[in-house]
Order: structure tokens, then C-alpha cells, then sequence
């Protein structure tokens, strides 16, 4: 099969010197500052001169940071990650013009993820080893498995993480073959006691990570709240909250990479439903099972390995009535409360409404992916 170049970043865990450790923090600690102070600039201009702020107009007022005296501190870490932090906060306007996400929120230390963008021109990659700009030694990376051969990377991000962990994400453009077509298909219907149904009438086990691990995060953050505000016990038992915070998100992702994985190497299409999950989780009673069992995470998965390996994701209207719609002869319930896991339809087929909502998810994917985007089933 014909090869196809993307863009993929291969991510690996690092050991920084206390030097490179204290550095960082800097870049850190800077990169947050710009993202800050650039975001009170754009609304302060907005909300007092109905004034739009631009990319350019926050790359010229980093500029005059530098060389104000209060700031002049801005000059020691790298440009490019500063400069990064500027086209973060236009991307993050951009999508709330968009109406995909709220307005920008300014990032808080210890709260947001610390991390720093390099491009080609701040970093060196000679030998197996990176360097990073202004920094005399080499990161000292665990290469758990080797880059493409002969790549060379366009960018690093280094991050940090709330257990101290540090990364680094190194973006390369690959060459991926595409995986030989294959005749099968199947329909994906999500879950909280089954993770997924799949319309061959498989159902994938929830692992419920989360639950698994909530006496001991129950006891954690019981400890952390009885600690003193700013003290050392404070910091350690704040550690151990991020660890537990940290197995679980861990061994989620893992399980959904190997999961999606799977499922795009076995079918050639993958319909799935097209959820609300931020709507979704203001129900009180499911919020936490459904955050834990990653569907947003999960269908990102599926829609870049689908990509890379020429298979194709379809997302279905999320009001199609998949679980009350007879797949056998077409007819609508008119209800279909959550309790109800079995029921009869008129024409005398007993239905699985997990398995039976899968295979109404696939047969409209597959008429979505015949037709265009413009097939969509009746609203009850």
C-alpha cells in the first residue's frame, strides 16, 4: 500500500540536571507570564475600546516586555517558547469565536500543566541527543522506543507534570503505510456498564479505572485537606493525590490506545455516535462514570489512527433514536427509559438495546458514508 507522510510526535520521559531543572522552571514560569499578561491586554482592549487584539500586536508588546527593566527577566529563557504561548492564546480565541470552547482562562501555577515549545531553530538534534536552546548539555531521554530512522524533527515540547514527572513530545514527519482494505464494519454504541457494544453483539468490559482506585484517592485528599496551607506536609501530600490522579489516567489511556487500535486495524468503517460529553457530564449522577470512561479521549483515537491507516470514522447525529428503533423492521418505541435492557418489538424480535442501538448506529453511519453528511435519521 501507498505510504502517507504525517506529522507524529513519539513522547518520552526525561531526567533533567538540577541546572536544566531550574532552567525550565524559569521557561516555565515565563511562558505562563506571557499567556497571562498577553490575555489581560486582549480583553482589557476589547472590553474598554471594543478593540480586536491580534497575533502580530502581542508579539510587539512581548518585545517591549523584554526591554522594560520590571521585566527584562523575560530575556533569559528561549524566544520560542514565549512566542508559542502567544500563538496558544490565538488559537484558544480563535476556537471560542468559533463558539468551540469558552473565553480564556489565565493559567495558575501548580494548576496548569507547565510545558515549553521549541522549534527547529531552539533546539539541536545531533547524535540521538537533544539539546535544548541555552542549555550546554543534553536531555538525559529514555528512549523507550527508537524515532523513524532518518527523520528530523520540526519541534520539542518539555513538560512538566503535577508528579514531577518531566516529558518530552518530539514532533517528526513519518511515513505511515496504510493497512490492506478489509470487508468489515461495525457500530459502536457507548456505555457505563459496558464500555462499548459493538454490533457483532461484543461488549467491551468497562475497567471504571476511577473506581478502582477511589479508596485510596478518597484517603489522599482527606490527608491533603487536614494539611496546612503552604506547608511541606502540604506539598507531599499533594504529591501523593497527583500520583493517584496520574496510575489512573495512565492505565485509562493505555487501555483506549489498545482498544482503538484494534478496532481500526479490524474494520475498514466505524460508526459512532456523535456525543455531547460536556453536556453529558452536568448530570450529577453519571458525571463521574463518564468522565471516567473516556469517550472524547477514545474518539480522538479512533479519528487520527483512521486517518493514518486509510479507514474511515463516521459520526452519527446524536438524536438518531438508535436504542427505541427496531433494527430489524424499522419501528420507532415511543419510550425507552435507561432501565429497560431487553424488549420486544411488534414484529416479535427481542432486542439488546446495547447491541441493538450498535447496529442502528452502523446501518446509519454506512448510509452516512455512502450518501455524504446530509443523511440523517428522523427526530423523536
Amino acid at each position: 500500500m501507498a505510504g502517507k507522510v504525517v506529522k507524529r510526535a513519539f513522547k518520552y520521559r526525561f531526567y533533567p540536571t538540577a541546572v536544566q531543572a531550574e532552567q525550565l522552571a524559569r521557561t516555565f514560569g515565563c511562558t505562563r507570564y506571557v499567556y497571562n499578561r498577553a490575555l489581560a491586554e486582549r480583553t482589557r482592549a476589547w472590553s474598554q475600546e471594543q478593540r480586536r487584539v491580534t497575533y502580530a500586536d502581542t508579539s510587539k508588546m512581548l518585545t517591549g516586555w523584554k526591554r522594560d527593566t520590571e521585566t527584562a527577566w523575560l530575556s533569559e529563557p528561549s524566544k520560542g517558547p514565549l512566542q508559542e504561548s502567544l500563538r496558544q492564546l490565538q488559537g484558544a480565541f480563535e476556537k471560542f469565536w468559533r463558539k468551540q470552547t469558552r473565553y480564556p482562562q489565565f493559567k495558575k501555577k501548580g494548576q496548569s500543566k507547565d510545558s515549553a515549545t521549541y522549534f527547529s531553530n531552539c533546539f539541536t538534534y545531533r547524535g540521538g541527543q537533544v539539546r535544548l536552546a541555552k542549555q550546554s548539555e543534553p536531555l538525559d531521554i529514555r528512549w523507550s522506543r527508537p524515532l523513524p530512522q532518518g527523520v528530523t524533527p520540526s519541534q520539542v515540547t518539555v513538560s512538566r507534570n503535577a508528579r514531577g514527572q518531566y516529558h518530552i513530545s518530539i514532533l517528526v514527519e513519518d511515513t505511515i503505510s496504510e493497512l490492506e482494505p478489509v470487508d468489515r464494519v461495525v457500530g459502536l454504541d457507548a456505555g457505563i456498564t459496558s464500555l462499548y457494544t459493538l454490533s457483532t453483539g461484543e461488549k467491551i468490559t468497562n475497567p471504571r479505572h476511577e473506581r478502582a482506585d477511589r479508596a485510596r484517592l478518597v484517603k489522599a485528599q482527606r490527608a491533603l485537606a487536614k494539611k496546612e496551607k503552604g506547608s511541606r506536609n502540604r506539598a507531599k501530600a499533594r504529591l501523593k493525590v497527583a500520583k493517584i490522579h496520574g496510575r489512573i489516567a495512565d492505565r485509562r489511556r493505555d487501555y483506549l490506545h489498545k482498544l482503538s487500535t484494534r478496532l481500526v486495524r479490524e474494520n475498514q468503517v466505524i460508526a459512532i455516535e456523535d456525543l455531547s460529553v460536556r453536556n453529558m457530564v452536568k448530570i450529577r449522577s453519571l458525571s463521574r462514570a463518564i468522565s471516567d470512561a473516556g469517550w472524547s479521549e477514545f474518539r480522538s483515537m479512533l479519528e487520527y489512527q483512521a486517518e493514518w491507516y486509510g479507514r474511515r470514522v463516521v459520526a452519527v447525529d446524536r438524536f438518531c433514536p438508535s436504542s427505541k428503533t427496531c433494527s430489524v423492521c424499522g419501528v420507532i418505541a415511543s419510550a425507552m427509559p435507561l432501565d429497560v435492557r431487553v424488549w420486544a418489538c411488534r414484529c416479535g424480535v427481542v432486542h439488546d438495546r446495547d447491541v441493538n442501538a450498535a447496529r442502528n448506529i452502523l446501518a446509519v453511519g454506512l448510509a452516512v458514508a455512502a450518501c455524504g453528511d446530509g443523511v440523517r435519521p428522523p427526530r423523536t
